[in-house]
């Protein structure tokens, strides 16, 4: 289906991605002993954001300025260049016979296989699109996100590595030499680094809030290894930063490394739990800072690599807010005279740190960057 084919921004979603479901968790604990069933849903990475973020859309009218787009599921081939075929195997295996659970807080039903396929295949077909020009930009509402999958181990509502695959599946087509991938999702992305840790033709950043998921990963020490030593730069930032601090760090970080870099395209693993209203995360981002982060990668990615980017939808649990700060990315990607203004902002605007608070965080940015060098 394709609602504008003309357009330049294509926008990659499929019904079926909201019906993975699996798991009885609260919030992200195993039900049992004293902890209680929730009585709507389990784990915070629900259907829930997304669907919502996709009504918004329509309901605003901007889903028909958009080249939308389904996707085929990711091939045996996409996958297996991420994916040993033991955990693929046994994955699928599990998918068929019902359901389960195969790593840390990754449960999935009946079909679990299928539609983590499919996700990784909005990303995969996204990038795709992207690199054959048949759109500029592109957002790929993924579900469920990868950034934390490792290549036989999902964790973190993580199953397969999408952005990973995206990849794999570009360079094996002869496309994108050099990638940068660019994660400003609240947690650390360890799938993403793992997995071109050893290489220099992927370049991963990592913005997150220090300890919190992985607890073990993540640290400013980690910068690559043999080939790829340099090539991933991990930004561990305290609880508490704010519109001010992520700005800063796209400014100072990484907007530097993306131009001695000179990709020929930018992803972004696109999470909104940095997001001030996010039930797992200490952040303060607002609307506006999802807006404004997405218009300077817009701005570098027309000026290295002909307007080439990605956006992967990866986590953000607040139902309520993250179907605005989605908006506003596809708002600055699109370009789209629609605006959907944030029914929170005056309370989020007195609720961000103080300049004292900025001043210390300008601090610890400025220390990051020297230890990057």
């Amino acid at each position: 289906m394709s609602t504008d084919p003309t357009s330049r921004t294509g926008f990659y979603w499929d019904e079926r991605c909201f019906w993975h479901s699996g798991g009885n968790y609260a919030l992200t604990l195993p039900v049992g002993g004293y902890v209680q069933p929730l009585a709507a849903g389990g784990l915070p990475e629900s259907p829930e954001t997304k669907r919502r973020l996709k009504n918004l859309l329509d309901v605003s009218g901007l889903t028909s300025e958009l080249h939308v787009s389904s996707a085929p599921e990711a091939s045996r081939e996409d996958l297996l260049r991420v994916h040993p075929a033991s955990y693929l195997d046994e994955f699928k295996a599990m998918s068929d016979a019902g359901g389960g659970e195969l790593g840390l807080r990754t449960p999935f039903g009946r079909g679990g296989y299928e539609i983590a396929a499919l996700s990784a295949g909005l990303a995969t077909t996204a990038l795709a699109d992207i690199m054959a020009g048949r759109v500029d930009n592109a957002y790929a509402l993924s579900r469920p996100p990868g950034h934390h999958c490792l290549p036989d181990w999902p964790n973190g509502f993580c199953l397969m590595a999408n952005i990973a695959i995206a990849v794999e599946a570009a360079k094996a087509r002869g496309e994108a030499p050099r990638v940068a991938v660019l994660d400003w999702d609240v947690h650390h992305g360890n799938g993403t680094e793992h997995i071109f840790y050893d290489r220099d033709d992927v370049l991963t950043i990592s913005i997150h809030q220090e300890n919190n998921y992985p607890l073990d990963t993540g640290a400013l020490a980690d910068r690559g290894r043999d080939a790829g030593a340099g090539y991933n730069i991990n930004i561990p930032l305290p609880p508490g930063v704010g519109h001010v601090g992520y700005l800063e760090v796209l400014d100072r970080i990484v907007a530097p490394a993306l131009e001695d870099y000179k990709p020929d395209v930018i992803i972004v693993a696109c999470g909104f739990d940095a997001g001030i209203y996010d039930p797992i995360a200490r952040m303060c981002c607002t609307m506006e800072t999802y807006g404004e982060m997405t218009a300077r990668m817009k701005a570098l990615a027309e000026r290295l690599c002909d307007g080439r980017l990605l956006m992967v939808h990866e986590g953000g649990y607040s139902e309520v807010y993250v179907p605005f700060c989605g908006h506003r990315v596809i708002e600055v990607l699109s370009g789209t005279q629609i605006r959907v203004e944030d029914p929170m902002a005056e309370t989020v605007r007195i609720r961000q740190p103080n300049d004292g608070f900025n001043a210390y965080i300008s601090g610890v940015i400025g220390e990051i960057a020297a230890a990057l060098g």
